[in-house]
């Protein structure tokens, strides 16, 4: 295997003289850190570039590494130095035995110059540090200047700087590290050649903490390093850093329920609670869930990270059956969720969690921040399944009486309820207005959300004959048809009525009125009578007569 692909190279050694019961004990960032490039962890990008450049001489005078911290920058440039300077010869693979090879990893090579900018930003200090560039190295190959935040420096530093780095002595070669590049002029990053370092995956991170748990003889469960994998987002170095911390906290072991404690995180299944409630539309066990998490004093901000991605690894099962991953679900868990919520939904709580993401500082408290975010995944829906999953359910209504085709409408008013009906009975070719308050009340008792209560609430029923219900909807709502919508709609109608019922759909205007157009008409006609009993209100009229005031049409709104 190429040794620039970053694979490891086991088994591990810790690179450390044997510490005795005196002495200070080192931490496993700098006991693990990678002596050469065949122990680094990924960016085979990076060292590929480096290792060819080594083997073929082809060396440039000023190299510029830069990625978030704890990738690995610095360590790749002490390697680096390390090839360059190695007693056996210049080669990408040092011998780490040599003099000049062990105090480089000790720190105290001569010809390692290694400067940490945010501390030396003058351009007074630029200046002493570039004072002996002319002179040989005294004991190595090259004389190496390692910058590191180079970033930090001032714009006169970087101006006394730029000529060295642009025209070095032979001997002399520069590394310089950041976490900042766009802060560094474009005159420095055209003299440099730029590696970019990756962030590490979990998986690999993971994979790496398996190794040094097991070198080091500790118990560790797996499920423990998987959540120290994620909580160091791509860092190497906050991993073994998380891992101390993980081994102090357990006493000298690792465990998953400890390691959640230590780290502020929750159980994934707080997590699929919280959306099956939304996929319910059950707000009273939603905020229950809410109340239950809140013992735990999480960060809420990861709880809806932890939402989102439940949210992803759903909205790929729906769109590409079988190709969701996730370490903490199983297939059977997505695959229920991905049947109880539609895609749009899906998509539309995604959304709101990243709004809810962004506006969780700015909330009167992070608790009431991430409440707001769940109510406003569960509002956003159609107001009577809104109105439903918000308040308390009410009383099961008694089901409207079977319309006679035979008497006049005034012997079958929409009012009148018949004593026992059966569901069947609650739809008989309707084609009077009565017929369409039957649809209307029928869908209502429909659990229905998201765009198959759209599309129930603009079609209009134009008969039912046996088991086959013919709708109506109209042109300029056509897009709300597809397959998967339809299903769901004639799902929970047959489920409801108790037999099996089909739908037959027609893309016309209908002379029979929708639901969605009863309840428009329903509410301008309580906004009607709320303007006509403003208008009557001896207050008004009274204020209008003394100061002439005037009702803004607009303001007035009926209480419903």
């Amino acid at each position: 295997m190429p040794p620039w692909c970053g694979s490891l190279r086991f088994p591990l050694t810790p690179h450390s003289l044997p510490l005795s019961a005196s002495m200070s004990y080192q931490v496993l960032a700098r006991r693990w850190r990678p002596r050469n490039f065949g122990e680094m962890m990924g960016q085979g990008h990076v060292l590929r570039a480096l290792i060819n450049a080594l083997d073929n001489q082809r060396l440039h005078h000023a190299y510029l590494f830069t990625g978030t911290r704890g990738v690995g920058k610095t360590t790749v440039a002490r390697i680096f130095a390390k090839s360059l300077n190695c007693e056996q010869g210049l080669s990408a693979r040092p011998c780490g035995q040599c003099s000049a090879c062990r105090e480089i990893d000790e720190g105290r090579f001569v010809d390692l110059i290694e400067v940490d900018a945010a501390s030396r930003t003058k351009v007074e200090d630029t200046r002493d540090l570039l004072e002996n560039v002319q002179y040989a190295p005294a004991r190595g190959r090259y004389k190496v200047y390692l910058i590191d935040e180079v970033h930090m420096l001032s714009t006169h530093s970087f101006n006394a700087l730029l000529k060295t780095l642009e025209e070095p002595p032979p001997h002399v070669k520069f590394l310089l590290a950041t976490t900042d590049p766009q802060r560094l002029p474009v005159t420095i990053l055209s003299r440099c050649l730029q590696f970019n370092l990756k962030r590490l995956p979990p998986e690999m991170i993971r994979e790496y903490l398996e190794k040094v748990m097991g070198q080091e003889g500790i118990a560790a469960e797996a499920g423990a390093l998987k959540q120290i994998a994620r909580a160091a987002d791509g860092s190497m170095r906050d991993a073994l850093s998380l891992l101390d911390q993980a081994i102090a906290y357990g006493g000298g072991r690792v465990v998953e329920a400890e390691v959640r404690t230590m780290l502020g995180t929750i159980e994934h299944g707080h997590v699929v609670n919280l959306l099956e409630a939304l996929a319910a539309g059950d707000g009273p066990a939603l905020l229950q869930h809410v109340a239950a998490l809140s013992e735990f004093a999480p960060d809420y901000d990861g709880v809806l990270a932890e939402l989102l991605s439940l949210l992803h690894t759903i909205a790929v099962a729906q769109a590409v059956p079988g190709a969701a991953v996730d370490d903490h679900l199983d297939s059977d868990t997505v695959q229920r969720l991905a049947a109880a919520l539609g895609p749009e939904d899906v998509q539309l709580f995604y959304q709101i969690g990243l709004i809810g993401r962004r506006d969780l500082v700015i909330a009167p408290s992070p608790r009431l921040g991430f409440e707001m975010a769940l109510l406003r995944m569960l509002a956003f829906r159609p107001m009577e399944m809104a109105r439903q999953s918000l308040a308390p359910p009410p009383a099961p209504a008694r089901k409207a009486q079977s319309i006679d085709q035979d008497k006049p409408r005034a012997a079958a008013p929409p009012a009148k309820l018949a004593a026992e009906p059966s569901p069947a009975a609650a739809m008989e070719q309707p084609k009077t207005a009565a017929g369409e308050e039957q649809w209307h009340r029928l869908i209502e008792q429909l659990p229905l959300q998201g765009v198959v209560r759209a599309l129930a609430n603009n079609c209009a029923l134009i008969r039912r004959v046996d088991n086959v219900f013919h709708l109506a909807l109209a042109p300029g709502h056509a897009s709300l048809r597809n397959v998967r919508v339809e299903e769901r709609l004639q799902e929970a109608l047959s489920a409801h009525l108790g037999e099996k019922v089909k739908l037959a759909f027609t893309v016309a205007q209908s002379a029979a009125e929708t639901p969605a157009a009863l309840q428009e008409r329903a509410s301008q006609d309580r906004l009607r009578a709320a303007q006509e009993a403003i208008a009557q209100d001896s207050h008004v009229q009274s204020l209008q007569e003394m100061f002439g005031a005037r009702v803004v049409p607009d303001s007035v709104r009926p209480l419903d």
